[in-house]
């Protein structure tokens, strides 16, 4: 299985902005506090401590329905999008 088919998308959803925010937020502490000052080591390990937490809190979520409620859209493929552009010029 390769890995763009194993992806489980969010898309724009309240999980995907969760997940999202959360971690600039985990990280950008994380960085703070190491610019204050703090070990490098110690508030890496702590910010990804948090990420997996938040991860798994958003999947959580997606599980609770603030996820993906469609399929993932697929793009067309290049003859597709062709023949629709051939009618909109036509």
């Amino acid at each position: 299985m390769a890995a763009e088919e194993h992806h489980d998308d969010h898309g724009n959803t309240v999980s995907a902005w969760f997940l999202t925010v959360s971690w600039i937020v985990a990280w950008s502490v994380a960085a703070f506090a190491i610019i204050a000052g703090g070990d490098l080591i110690t508030w890496t390990a702590i910010a990804l401590g948090a990420s997996v937490v938040l991860a798994v809190v958003a999947g959580v979520m997606k599980k609770a329905g603030l996820g993906r409620k469609e399929p993932r859209p697929v793009p067309p493929t290049r003859e597709e999008w062709d023949a629709s552009h051939k009618k909109v010029s036509a």
